[in-house]
């Protein structure tokens, strides 16, 4: 073992600063060298938006501890803005995860101790609700305790800026240098809860702002005729996956008139081990077993599904056949493109300077179809926080009108209440988009043939390869190093058109035409392979697991055609991958 991860797990062992509890924990692994390596290798690292990592004692785990010194780096970067900006405050929301509660509080006391008002809700919360939060009370930053939809041993830390979108790099930088200078825990300052509310540094919030919340998501609703209409007979089957979706999502369909919204008894409350379910993430098609079970007993219309943090939603729609099919988040925000822009343009409220959204590795139909609106489709990188950065772009200089933003990995945002990926407006949409078809006598996969008629089979597909520890950490890196140096010409049997690598911020083309172009998008650890036809590949290592992600999609004549073309591309990559 090396020395230096030795001493820093003694150094643990010896800290007069920490508790019994996590000691006699660290004491429980002297003999697991595996273990302690894992543990102490590295600092758990607050990446461009915050931490994430195990639950446990260590440096590279996620504890009272490396909370407790990232608020305090945080605090620090927050009282260089002044005493305006303390005073301003910060507003915390958490999720059922275990500890979540826990760290919401060490988070506070320490912010506390530094003088910086906080703002707690009662109890958990949706992670849209934070960032809606952020700007209704002036906030000059926000954090939310999630680990979103990793498994149960997982805990995160993700922090905000004051326009309610997640920290920009510059920021993260910033706030990154500041933890650092935080060099042991004796420097953390905390205090008692009693005496930060005596002294009015935390306040707890009421129910105004759930209501201002739910009235905002509401404004997004187009065509709540069409729900009324359809009311008595449509039926809606609900999970939250045992999180935080539960209240608001109920509470907002029934308010824009959905009567027959049924939810899954069994994953109706919260429950920190997501006890029935592998994964509690809607893009696993696996944590809707029992959602259809209920849907085909009840014979629903449509199905949807949030994670525990409710930033992601899922559909699961009923075919003409009766079964019940599994849309991808590709799938679904191209559905609600056309919806959104079909609906305001029937309106005639479809702004000259609309603009959707999406990001680089996600579907291009959704461009494709915002384009035949006369609408405009933006990249970024992937993150939904540089879609907020967009917004808050637009909203300053007029030039654009946002609409609608999307990603792959089910994230969905109509409005400009609110910076970060919403489930709670999505389900709205997607419940009120699928009633509006209901009322036409087609279901949402009907719509969606009817797109792919119209724009070509667009299908994609996503394959994460888990590569854990230090060594997996190495080697996620030499595969990204070697498709960076080791030029391909094709993969399977479609021509490499465009090569762009986000780290160097390169554009190349292999065509000849041009050499090299800029990539006018902040640096990223990503590489993205064009080829003919309109294919493409693109590999990026997790920003949150430790995973190497494979993003793929193609366009064809027919969904058979599509479905091969995809299939090969991705084992294409995954034997390349074996090689190295």
């Amino acid at each position: 073992m090396d020395i230096n991860i030795r001493k820093s797990y003694e150094l643990w062992l010896e800290s007069l600063h920490l508790d019994d509890e996590t000691k006699s924990e660290l004491c429980s692994i002297n003999d697991n060298l595996k273990e302690i390596e894992d543990r102490f290798y590295q600092e758990l690292e607050f990446g461009t938006a915050g931490l994430r990592g195990i639950i446990g004692a260590g440096t590279n785990r996620i504890n009272k501890y490396t909370v407790r010194k990232a608020t305090q780096g945080l605090a620090d970067y927050i009282s260089s803005k002044g005493e305006e900006a303390k005073a301003r405050g910060v507003v915390i929301a958490y999720d059922c995860r275990r500890m979540s509660r826990e760290f919401t509080q060490e988070t506070a006391l320490v912010l506390a101790a530094n003088g910086i008002k906080t703002y707690l809700f009662c109890d958990l919360r949706a992670t849209p609700q934070l960032s809606f939060a952020i700007r209704y009370l002036n906030c000059i930053s926000g954090i939310v305790i999630t680990a979103s939809h990793n498994p149960p041993e997982y805990n995160g830390y993700k922090v905000y800026w004051e326009d309610g979108a997640q920290i920009a790099t510059e920021q993260a930088e910033a706030i990154i240098k500041s933890i650092s200078q935080v060099t042991d825990f004796c420097s953390v300052k905390t205090m008692e809860m009693k005496e930060a509310m005596e002294r009015g540094l935390i306040i707890y919030l009421d129910e105004e702002i759930e209501d201002a919340y739910i009235n905002e998501v509401k404004k997004q609703s187009l065509r709540a005729d069409m729900v009324m209409e359809v009311a008595d007979e449509f039926k809606v089957v609900f999970t939250p996956l045992h999180g935080t979706a539960n209240i608001p999502v109920r509470r907002v369909l029934k308010e824009i008139g959905l009567k027959n919204v049924l939810v899954v008894p069994e994953q109706e409350l919260p429950d920190s081990e997501f006890s029935t379910v592998k994964l509690p993430n809607p893009e696993d098609k696996e944590a809707f077993e029992l959602a259809i079970k209920l849907a085909k007993k009840e014979d629903a219309n449509l199905i949807i599904g949030t994670d525990p943090d409710c930033d992601r939603v899922g559909a699961v729609v009923k075919n003409r056949d009766g079964e019940y099919i599994v849309l991808t988040g590709n799938q679904t925000g191209a559905l609600l493109v056309n919806y959104i822009l079909e609906a305001l343009k029937e309106k005639d409220l479809l702004p000259e300077n609309s603009v959707i959204i999406k990001t680089i590795v996600t579907s291009e139909m959704g461009a494709d179809i915002a384009r035949s609106y006369g609408a405009e489709a933006l990249n970024t990188l992937t993150g939904f926080k540089y879609i907020g950065e967009k917004i808050k772009q637009f909203e300053e200089n007029g030039e654009k009108t946002f609409l609608f933003g999307y990603e792959e990995s089910y994230g969905y945002l109509a409005g400009t209440y609110a910076r970060d990926k919403d489930a709670v407006v999505a389900s709205m949409l997607i419940c009120e988009m699928a009633a509006y078809y209901h009322a036409k006598e087609m279901n949402l996969y009907d719509a969606l043939l009817e797109l792919y008629d119209k724009h070509g089979y667009y299908l994609e597909g996503l394959k994460s390869i888990t590569l854990a520890g230090k060594e997996g950490l190495e080697k996620i890196r030499e595969i990204m190093d070697y498709f960076r140096t080791n030029r391909l010409e094709e993969i399977t049997d479609k021509k490499l058109l465009v090569l762009e690598d986000y780290k160097s911020q390169k554009r190349i083309y292999t065509d000849g035409s041009k050499i090299t172009e800029k990539i006018e998008l902040p640096k990223a650890d990503v590489i993205k392979f064009i080829l003919e036809g309109g294919s493409w590949i693109a590999l990026r290592p997790s920003g949150t697991e430790p995973k190497l992600k494979i993003y793929a999609g193609v366009k064809s004549d027919s969904l058979e055609k599509s479905r091969k073309q995809l299939s090969a591309m991705i084992a294409y990559m995954e034997e390349k991958m074996r090689e190295i």
